[in-house]
């Protein structure tokens, strides 16, 4: 029997050519970047980009222009742009569903026991009601007092 066998021993470390990567600090940034893709800021710095950009190779002299009309490395850097951030944002969609799917089953739980417990003091404010109709109350009482005292005078 070989070591690598063996439950009672930890494993040998391997080296394997895959980068290792933190999920959770990944997962994180990914969330970071999606969450600043969807908001206004980042739109007003696309465009302002798109426009130097788009300035800058139409009314710069012709030697410092870099990518002429069609503006095909803009296309291609959007592209690329588009690319890294649609995986970056379904990531940070699945994380967040993975979180309202625990806090669901959190609330699920906590509408269980909050079920129980007014069902259990339904029960109790039942049971107190029956006890309190047997129980003499004060009218009751002083209605006794008032009808054995007319018997004391009529007997008198």
């Amino acid at each position: 029997m070989t070591s690598t066998d063996r439950l009672d021993q930890p494993r040998e470390l391997r080296r394997t050519l895959r980068p290792h990567y933190d999920r959770e600090a990944f997962g994180r940034l990914s969330e970071e970047i999606a969450r600043f893709l969807g908001t206004a800021r980042f739109l007003v710095y696309m465009t302002v980009f798109v426009g130097i950009w788009g300035i800058w190779n139409v009314f710069a002299p012709e030697f410092l222009r870099f990518d002429p009309y069609p503006f095909i490395f803009l296309t291609l850097m959007l592209s690329l742009q588009a690319s890294y951030a649609a995986p970056l944002i379904l990531l940070a969609q699945n994380r967040q569903a993975d979180r309202d799917r625990v806090q669901y089953e959190q609330d699920r739980e906590t509408a269980e026991r909050n079920r129980a417990e007014i069902e259990y003091l339904t029960r109790e404010i039942a049971g107190l009601r029956m006890a309190l109709s047997e129980v003499a109350t004060r009218d009751y009482l002083h209605s006794e007092v008032q009808r054995l005292l007319e018997e004391l005078r009529e007997r008198r």
